[in-house]
């Protein structure tokens, strides 16, 4: 997957949706995305501050449709409550990845040196392998990947972008604040 932190050409976006906490919401919103042939570079799902409604974070890559139409289109399904694109200045963004490096122990403290110069945490450790642990925005990520690279990756996973917007804004309407 093609990680961008920025727009370049204005095509990636990040979308933040309030829904409804009910079976087959996740579906039916990818279902939409699918069918009107927009490209998911991420997607996440989870819970919020209440337990009856969820948050996704929808990163998409238009090539030709403005962001409002998508936006639109996503507001008439019945299960989202609430829909917005953030603004890259007013966005606070996060990823989580795990890396898992097959290494001889000789290379493990220069590894957790690499790894808290990434503010990174080093959650397994055995004799011929190590797994970190990051968080941080797509870039920083990025970076920590290149550098581990050399020591040989065996399996990487990232979370997809989650996000909030600055200050006092929410996504919920008045009616559930």
């Amino acid at each position: 997957m093609e990680r961008t932190e920025t727009r370049p050409n204005g095509s990636t976006h990040t979308i933040s949706l309030l829904v409804e906490n009910k079976p087959g919401v996740l579906h039916r919103i990818a279902g939409l995305f699918s069918r009107r042939g927009y490209n998911i570079a991420s997607l996440t799902v989870g819970p919020t501050e209440r337990s009856d409604y969820s948050r996704m974070t929808i990163v998409v890559r238009l090539s030709s449709r403005p962001v409002e139409q998508v936006v639109r289109q996503v507001q008439k399904l019945v299960p989202v409550v609430e829909v917005r694109e953030l603004s890259a200045q007013d966005l606070i963004e996060r990823e989580l990845m795990l890396v898992k490096i097959r290494t001889p122990e000789r290379n493990h403290a220069e590894l957790r040196a690499l790894a808290e110069t990434y503010e990174a945490t080093i959650v397994d450790v055995s004799p011929d392998a190590l797994v970190v642990e990051a968080s941080g925005n797509a870039g920083k990520l990025d970076a920590l990947e290149e550098r581990l690279r050399p020591f040989g990756i065996q399996e990487l996973c990232r979370s997809g972008r989650i996000a909030l917007e600055r200050g006092f804004k929410t996504l919920a309407p008045p009616s559930l604040k």
